[in-house]
Order: C-alpha cells, then sequence, then structure tokens
C-alpha cells in the first residue's frame, strides 16, 4: 500500500513508520521536522508539512491509499487541547478534499469507558497532566463518530503503552479497556503498531473505535 503518516517523528509514529517499512508498505512520512527521522529506506520519502491547513494535509496526502494519523498536539504544548483539535480536524477535511476514503487514527485511552457511562477522563484518577489532551482526543472521537463518508478507524491503546516487545499477541475490545488477568490494561507501543498496520491491511473495525491490550 502507499500510505501517508502523519506524526512519524514521534512516539507512536515513529514506531507505526518501523512496522509499515518493515510489510514493505511505501511510506510517505508527514512531518514538522522530518530531518529528526533517522531511518533509511527506499521505500520511504519524507515531507515537511503543515496538518493545521487542510488544503496543504490535501495536497500532501493525494495519491496515497491510506492516511494512519498519529498526529499529537504536544503534551509539553499549553494550548494542546486547542491545537490537538484543530490538527485532528484539518486531518480530517484535508483526507476528504484529496479523495482518499480509508483513515486511520490513533487516538488517547482516555475516552475508554471506566464504568458504564463514565469515561477514565472523567475519573478523579485521570493524571491531570494528561487531561487537556486526553479531553481533545475524546471530543475529536465524537465528531469522527458522525462522519458519513470517510472510512475511519479510530485506535484507543490500553491505559499502560510503553516500549517493549513485538510478540503480535494481544486481544482487542470496543469501548472498554482490555485488562490482562492481574487487572492491568497494557500493550507495547510495539504491538500497538502491528494491530495498526493489521487494521489497514484488513480492516475489521470501519468506522469503529477499538482498543487493545494484554
Amino acid at each position: 500500500m502507499k500510505i501517508a503518516l502523519i506524526g512519524a517523528t514521534g512516539y507512536v509514529g515513529s514506531h507505526l513508520l518501523k512496522e509499515a517499512l518493515l510489510r514493505g508498505h511505501e511510506v510517505t512520512a508527514i512531518a514538522r521536522n522530518p530531518e529528526k527521522v533517522t531511518v533509511e529506506n527506499p521505500h520511504l520519502t519524507l515531507v515537511q508539512g503543515d496538518v493545521l491547513n487542510a488544503d496543504e494535509v490535501a495536497k500532501l496526502v493525494a495519491g496515497h491509499d491510506a492516511v494512519l494519523s498519529a498526529y499529537n498536539g504536544g503534551w509539553t504544548n499549553p494550548n494542546i487541547y486547542n491545537d490537538h483539535l484543530a490538527g485532528s480536524l484539518a486531518i480530517q477535511e484535508g483526507v476528504k478534499k484529496a479523495g482518499i476514503k480509508r483513515l486511520l487514527v490513533i487516538g488517547g485511552a482516555g475516552s475508554l469507558e471506566a464504568a458504564p457511562g463514565l469515561q477514565l477522563v472523567d475519573t478523579p484518577q485521570f493524571p491531570v497532566e494528561w487531561k487537556a489532551g486526553a479531553l481533545s482526543a475524546r471530543d475529536y472521537l465524537n465528531i469522527l463518530q458522525k462522519e458519513g463518508d470517510l472510512d475511519w478507524t479510530f485506535l484507543s491503546p490500553a491505559i499502560l503503552l510503553e516500549p517493549g516487545e513485538r510478540t503480535g499477541e494481544f486481544r482487542k475490545g470496543l469501548n472498554q479497556p482490555v485488562f490482562d488477568e492481574n487487572g492491568v490494561s497494557k500493550v507495547s507501543v510495539e504491538d500497538l503498531s502491528v494491530a495498526v498496520l493489521d487494521e489497514l491491511e484488513k480492516p475489521q473495525h470501519i468506522r469503529q473505535r477499538f482498543t487493545i491490550g494484554y
């Protein structure tokens, strides 16, 4: 496939790039600072882009089979809520303008349900330092769920997303976290990347949010 990857220099995006290239896909890596990408591969094209501009997004992703967005407004950005939402909306609009149907968005775990009708981001235990970004990702998911033209998928990682092994073995859920036998919701960023590329290659969650965990 020809994949446009937005946010290729980030924590998740860099692992998605590695997994996509491992599988032999042609990848256009779009980033604010593409020079930060240290990978060299004949199937990789690096481009600089401003994802807050829908018209620019449309030009950058045109001609691809799918768009994979690991965009993040920046965890240290004091305006992360507004920037993340604006960027996410511009990416969505740009993908539509480019005539591409398939959009897969990496979101957060905050919108998963701690209990029926109660999302993790709204619980007292949710870390304050992650709250603005998580609220933005949750609010964008609510918008995306009304999108009827794109074949979108929104992937929420497990509550704990850490570096680890690429096992290719995990379980899937929809709106509640996937917990292991010890009551922990976790997955490696390597296996998150496996789940993302699996979904791109063999879609199972068109116009759905899903999550994974061990």
